[in-house]
């Protein structure tokens, strides 16, 4: 849902990485779960343009989600309506929103990006846009930015919140309704952001999944995604499932449980994190865990419960790290683990999770010791009482570490 212009916030790292690729011969791809802000991000983009002097014909703007271009259903439909808008002698740059509606896109942007003086900017919302197809039709032109609902920060900008005093209570807002902008921007009661939530979730696996890849047995899938929801930040596999299915008088086969998982990956519902081999410095090929594009998914699904905060809290981190542009592992270190290695370039950072320390720290302190490196080693926790420093560890409190950046 875009927002008014005058209603637009800046959403700073988005920008800056499409003005990085600004005239650069590349299609630039926003993709991301539905309602994360991508369509407001190229309202945005648009401005930016206008204000560096580029004038208005020059820049064409389409949303085919619109009312106003529903009579264009095929690619070359689109490509004809396109070739009218162009300037004949000058660049032009194309603002493409929700174009995963047309059937054969890819095709229309290929050949516009060959022929035609233009900058191309598209978004998305599902696997179309990850699919073969871009390989096969823009053959490595193209950038993709994927693009999450709000941070911490970006949410405490959308709430306007500046004063020190407020931001425990916002930080524990965020973690309870998550980060999608309509929400953030809004004051809805807890029954109203949960029904909004749900309303995109059901989009999300309407149309995204169940139409696409045909499922059949909706309750089944159902029953695994509540199966995910319920386990987050757990390992888990294919196998496990089904085992649970069959203890609830169930029946599946692995294909299928991998089947509706990479389903959920691809429409941005949830994301595989790989476990680490710390010592042998390798990535492992089982026992994954998975996280949520956003808290809300949980809690419209499950209900609020505060006894899964701990799990949501690791969620928080999770996001943060992806969107701090890091490969992010679970940490295997013999048989210790730990809840992240982040990994960027030659820069590596280690961090547990935890709402509170416990009197026995083992696993959040001790864990982290045995660790012989010198790369950065964290504790986030949500209790202030916790913070410190102990044998070189950094004990932060998670909504502090979560605005340093």
């Amino acid at each position: 849902m875009k927002m008014p212009e005058n209603q637009l916030f800046l959403r700073k790292e988005y920008l800056e990485e499409l003005k990085k690729y600004k005239d650069i011969p590349l299609v630039k791809i926003l993709s991301g779960i539905r309602r994360c802000g991508k369509s407001s991000i190229l309202s945005l983009y648009k401005n930016l343009l206008q204000k560096s002097g580029i004038e208005e014909n020059q820049i064409i703007s389409i949303s085919y989600s619109d009312m106003d271009f529903s009579a264009v259903e095929t690619a070359n439909e689109m490509y004809q309506d396109i070739l009218q808008k162009i300037p004949k002698d000058k660049k032009c740059y194309l603002l493409l929103d929700e174009v995963q509606i047309i059937d054969g896109w890819e095709k229309v942007i290929n050949s516009l990006l060959e022929n035609k003086n233009v900058d191309i900017y598209v978004t998305g919302s599902n696997s179309k846009l990850l699919s073969s197809e871009i390989s096969t039709y823009l053959s490595g032109r193209y950038v993709l930015i994927h693009v999450l609902p709000l941070s911490f920060s970006e949410f405490l900008e959308f709430k306007n919140i500046t004063s020190k005093d407020k931001i425990d209570d916002a930080f524990d807002n965020f973690l309870r309704f998550g980060g999608f902008p309509l929400i953030a921007k809004n004051n809805f009661d807890e029954k109203t952001c949960y029904q909004i939530v749900e309303g995109i979730y059901l989009s999300v696996v309407d149309h995204d999944i169940a139409i696409r890849h045909t499922i059949s047995n909706k309750e089944l899938f159902d029953r695994i995604v509540k199966f995910v929801f319920e386990n987050l930040g757990k390992n888990f596999s294919a196998n496990s499932i089904v085992k649970f299915l069959k203890s609830q008088n169930r029946s599946a086969n692995v294909e299928s449980v991998y089947n509706y998982l990479e389903y959920l990956q691809k429409a941005f519902i949830i994301y595989k994190c790989s476990r680490y081999d710390i010592q042998g410095k390798s990535i492992l090929k089982t026992q994954e865990k998975y996280y949520l594009a956003d808290s809300s998914l949980k809690y419209c699904i499950l209900g609020y419960n505060p006894k899964s905060v701990a799990s949501m809290l690791e969620n928080i981190v999770y996001l943060e790290l992806l969107r701090r542009k890091y490969n992010v592992y679970i940490g295997k270190d013999g048989n210790k683990e730990i809840d992240f290695v982040a990994i960027k370039n030659n820069e590596k950072i280690y961090i547990q999770v935890c709402r509170s320390l416990p009197d026995n720290d083992e696993r959040e302190i001790g864990n982290l010791r045995e660790i012989k490196d010198n790369f950065p080693k964290y504790v986030l926790t949500s209790n202030k009482m916790d913070v410190g420093t102990i044998d070189g560890i950094k004990i932060m409190l998670l909504s502090d570490w979560l605005l340093q950046y």
